[in-house]
């Protein structure tokens, strides 16, 4: 039995999200005021365990190492954890396709 097609959204995220930082202009990340969705952040809290990793990426995506981990140590991990996430998605989606077809 032919098992249906589905959309794979947590790959299109992930996709998106790395398309996203890598187009993003460096340069940009080191103003003091940006936009954030950090609950904490917004809150007035000026420590997060997470706010800057997204900045952290994009440096790394554009070659910029030091930069990066200023910005956040685990920028490099995540980097490494959403590939490894995004590689593995994409070949569950492989497999799929040649189940269907």
């Amino acid at each position: 039995m032919k098992r249906l097609s589905h959309t794979p959204v947590e790959l299109l995220f992930w996709v998106a999200a790395l398309l996203m930082l890598a187009i993003a202009e460096p340069e940009l990340h080191s103003q003091a005021h940006h936009f954030t969705i950090c609950p904490l952040a917004n809150l007035g809290i000026s420590w997060c365990p997470g706010c800057g990793i997204g900045r952290s990426i994009t440096q790394l995506l554009h070659g910029n190492l030091e930069e990066s981990f200023a910005h956040h140590w685990f920028g490099v991990p995540a980097l490494i954890i959403i590939s490894t996430r995004v590689w593995s998605l994409s070949k569950q989606q492989l497999k799929l396709k040649k189940i269907i077809i």
